[in-house]
């Protein structure tokens, strides 16, 4: 029996373990323990952090794994990146992921290859304002290497940032950039220029250097500062001309970052004149449902049975299933989206929902504070 060796075992994670299983993997699954889904669902678990990647990698030497992948996680990949190239096994080169995962150094990689982009600076508490002197209001704050919305702040204004600037925007860029630091692991923050526009996101499949289109992904968020997701919904309705120029961009960027193979999932915007800006580009398949739940059902493609083909070296069939016309994921934030999911529910179009925790006192600060999901087709 063939071996697959999966980083992480949370919710998001449990539909790649399910579908190795149906596939005939035997299942080797690595993650803290703290109850998740799949330390029940995986054929053999191991109570390790998925950072402690050399306790990982001794524990591989004796499974011998034929593949080892991960989803919707950027810091599962840079394990799996590491794994992959000690055992010889598929999977995109540390260099890679390190540009992928890390906002900052895709950003370099982007100039370099003369993808436009925001002026940006990583910048530590200490020379934050220093550096950012000349940028142009409003700028957004994020850690230079994590995902899920984490501390991403935008500050609000206009004009230039120089010497008079009012106490209140320099408070709040130092409050932002201290809050990007605490939650970033490299202790870094990246502030770039914010660009506005509608926000979207692109499905990929990379096989042998060779980049496929699987869909793209209209997405909602919160308004500023925190810009926290709250749905996504696939098709995204561009036109047919805007998406090819969508695609042009976006493979240029995947090979900006050395994107060979894998799934992947791009952030972007199109701004009120059509410009198409990119945020940012993950060498995995989008969280929040998008690639394990979303692209299947509205396109018809098995996105996760592609990303476990192409981590074992077997050929990556893009044959297309029965799929819906729409599919949309919907995040509970609040009392009122508790309503909508209610009537979704008794309309009988909800095929997939979350354990949804009712405690709308809590406030939501991030992605992963909100209080559940549902996904809901139109046929």
């Amino acid at each position: 029996m063939k071996k697959i060796v999966i980083i992480g075992a949370n919710t998001f994670q449990n539909p790649l373990i399910l579908k190795a299983k149906e596939m005939g993997f035997e299942t080797h699954v690595f993650a803290w323990q703290d109850g998740s889904v799949g330390e029940k669902t995986a054929d053999y678990f191991y109570p390790i952090s998925i950072v402690e990647k050399n306790r990982i990698l001794e524990v591989c030497r004796e499974i011998k794994p034929d593949a080892v992948t991960t989803i919707a996680s950027d810091l599962a990949m840079i394990t799996v990146a590491f794994l992959a190239e000690k055992l010889g096994l598929n999977g995109s080169s540390i260099s890679c992921i390190n540009r992928s995962t890390n906002k900052y150094l895709m950003r370099q990689a982007f100039q370099e290859h003369g993808i436009p982009c925001p002026r940006y600076e990583r910048v530590t508490e200490k020379d934050a304002l220093q550096k950012i002197a000349g940028m142009q209001l409003p700028i957004i704050v994020k850690p230079t290497d994590r995902s899920g919305s984490r501390s991403v702040t935008k500050i609000e204004g206009t004009g230039i940032i120089d010497g008079t600037l009012s106490v209140e925007t320099e408070i709040e860029i130092r409050r932002a950039v201290n809050r990007a630091v605490r939650d970033s692991f490299e202790d870094m923050a990246i502030v770039e220029e914010f660009f506005s526009g509608d926000e979207y996101s692109f499905e990929s499949m990379t096989v042998q250097g060779v980049h496929h289109m699987l869909q793209i992904t209209k997405k909602y968020t919160t308004d500023a500062p925190h810009f926290i997701e709250t749905g996504h919904a696939e098709p995204a309705g561009l036109s047919e001309e805007t998406q090819e120029r969508v695609k042009r961009e976006i493979f240029r960027a995947l090979d900006a970052l050395g994107i060979t193979g894998g799934a992947g999932h791009s952030e972007f915007r199109i701004q009120k004149d059509g410009t198409i800006r990119i945020i940012e580009i993950g060498p995995r398949m989008g969280g929040d449902c998008i690639g394990s739940h979303l692209v299947p059902l509205s396109t018809g493609y098995d996105f996760i049975k592609m990303v476990i083909e192409e981590a074992a070296g077997l050929p990556v069939s893009f044959e297309r299933n029965r799929h819906y016309s729409r599919a949309e994921i919907r995040f509970i934030m609040k009392e009122a989206d508790y309503q909508e999911y209610l009537a979704r529910r008794s309309e009988k179009r909800i095929v997939f929902e979350d354990e949804i925790d009712c405690d709308f006192s809590r406030d939501v600060v991030d992605s992963g504070s909100r209080h559940g999901y549902y996904i809901y087709v139109e046929d």
